[in-house]
């Protein structure tokens, strides 16, 4: 079974349930690094965990929500094995996966609604990384 870490703050709350919902059903076993209510919550504090286990390999990939998705991308960014990609779209979803070998997406839940988020995780856990030319600029990203 594919392993699948995600967490959000206070803004991302209200997608998480819907998104783990959808993962449950397609299959994947989620782990929850929070938050676990609507209250005000750091980024950080789950992007972080999220980020960790992509990065150790004990979850596939990761799915981090927030409002904008840019703290929690910034956030899991800082880890050295990580791509997180923010999203907005299927076809980011999609050449985040294809084009960056992503192992994170980040979803801004203040500016796309429920289904558009379901359908960009569906794609980005549905592409592969095409490698070659791709793979070389990908080898180049750590510091």
């Amino acid at each position: 079974m594919r392993k699948i870490a995600i967490g959000s703050d206070h803004a991302g709350f209200p997608y998480k349930e819907p998104v783990i919902n959808w993962l449950t059903a397609n299959g994947f076993e989620v782990k929850d690094f929070g938050t676990y209510s609507a209250d005000s919550a750091d980024y950080a504090d789950f992007a972080h965990p999220v980020a960790s286990g992509v990065e150790n390999k004990e979850f596939e990939k990761g799915v981090l929500l927030c409002g904008s998705g840019q703290g929690v991308c910034i956030t899991a960014n800082k880890h050295q094995g990580i791509r997180a990609a923010l999203v907005w779209d299927l076809p980011l979803a999609s050449l985040a996966r294809q084009h960056n070998d992503a192992n994170v997406i980040c979803l801004p839940v203040r500016f796309i609604e429920l289904e558009t988020a379901l359908a960009a995780v569906g794609a980005f856990l549905s592409t592969e990384f095409e490698g070659g030319r791709h793979q070389t600029r990908v080898d180049k990203i750590s510091c």
